[in-house]
């Protein structure tokens, strides 16, 4: 079943609330804004992530040098997968940060 448009509102929300108090968390040398429901994470060396909600799609979408990621909801697990590759949102933001920042964090819960 498709997401309602509240509820993909409502869990875009919650995930990137979850991404900037994870990051606001994590003592890393980064900037962060959040504007018009997209979420830029800016890391030292210039480096950034940018998520943004693609509503007619109920999709979170992640920008990064490497490319750009389409996650669905998936309601069963509560996590976002990729479309693409299926990995969970966030086991490639951990990739992605240890790649970027070197540093280990847990996105276990995005």
């Amino acid at each position: 079943m498709s997401l309602s448009e509240a509820r993909f509102h409502d869990l875009v929300d919650a995930t990137q609330q979850a991404l900037e108090d994870l990051f606001d968390e994590s003592g890393l040398d980064l900037d962060m804004e959040n504007s018009a429901g997209v979420l830029t994470v800016k890391f030292e060396g210039g480096a950034q992530l940018i998520f943004s909600r693609q509503e007619p799609l109920r999709q979170l979408w992640l920008a990064d040098r490497s490319g750009g990621f389409h996650f669905d909801y998936d309601e069963d697990s509560g996590k976002w997968v990729c479309e693409k590759s299926e990995e969970l949102l966030g086991e490639m933001l951990e990739r992605i940060v240890w790649e970027r920042a070197g540093e280990k964090l847990d996105f276990d819960e995005i």
